[in-house]
C-alpha cells in the first residue's frame, strides 16, 4: 500500500497517508498523528507509511519487492560479501564447460531478493516489529546471469498471542519466464495494537 498526499488547506490537520495526519501548532512546528490510535509522533520520524500492528494484517495480503535483473556486477558484489569462490558462480567458461548457459547464482544471492527490507513492509511495522524470527526456503529452479527476478511476500498465517502475534509470510520469487525459482517462508513477531 503506497501512501498518497491529501492536503486539507482549510484545516490545521493535513492528511499525508490514509489514517495519518500532520498537526500544525501555532509555532509552526509539526507532529504526525496516527488518527486510528491517537498516537502523536514526531515529524522527524519521517514515516513512509501508516504504522500497522499484528491485528491490522489479513491472510492473503501481498507485498511485492522491486524486480531485479541479476547482472555480472551483482554476482561479483555477492562473491566479495560472501567469500564464496566456487567457479560455478564466478567463471563463465567453467559453467559453459559444465553445460550451463552462464554463471549460476548462489542460493543466498537469490534468497536475499526476498528480504522484506527491499519493500514497504518494514516501514509499515516500525512501531510493532519485535523480531524477524525464522526463515526457510527451497531453491526450485536455477538463476543465471541475465535473469530478472520478481520477489513477493504473502501473508499466509496469523498466529495470535496475548500481546503479540506471529505473522507468517510465504516468500515466492519468479523469473522473467514466470517460473518459480524460490519458495519459502518468513516469520515475524509483531506487537498487537496498543490498547488506549
Amino acid at each position: 500500500m503506497l501512501c498518497h498526499d491529501h492536503w486539507l488547506t482549510s484545516a490545521r490537520t493535513v492528511n499525508l497517508c490514509p489514517g495519518v495526519g500532520l498537526a500544525l501548532d501555532m509555532s509552526g512546528s509539526s507532529k504526525h498523528i496516527d488518527n486510528k490510535r491517537g498516537i502523536l509522533m514526531s515529524a522527524a520520524s519521517h514515516e513512509l507509511c501508516p504504522q500497522r500492528y499484528f491485528d491490522d494484517f489479513t491472510v492473503g495480503e501481498r507485498f511485492n519487492n522491486p524486480s531485479r535483473t541479476m547482472t555480472e556486477a551483482l554476482f561479483a558484489a555477492f562473491q566479495m560479501a560472501s567469500g564464496d569462490n566456487h567457479p560455478v558462480h564466478y567463471d563463465v567458461e567453467y559453467c559453459r564447460a559444465h553445460g550451463m548457459p552462464h554463471m549460476l547464482a548462489h542460493g543466498y544471492q537469490v534468497l536475499i531478493q526476498s528480504a522484506a527490507g527491499a519493500g514497504l513492509f518494514p516501514h509499515m511495522v516500525e512501531a510493532s516489529l519485535k523480531a524477524f524470527i525464522e526463515q526457510s526456503s527451497r531453491f526450485v529452479n536455477p538463476v543465471f546471469v541475465g535473469d530478472t527476478l520478481y520477489p513477493s511476500l504473502t501473508v499466509s498465517e496469523l498466529i495470535p498471542g496475548r500481546t503479540t502475534g506471529v505473522l507468517v509470510m510465504r516468500s515466492l520469487i519468479t523469473n522473467q519466464r514466470q517460473e518459480t525459482v524460490l519458495e519459502g517462508e518468513q516469520r515475524y513477531l509483531l506487537r498487537k495494537t496498543p490498547q488506549i
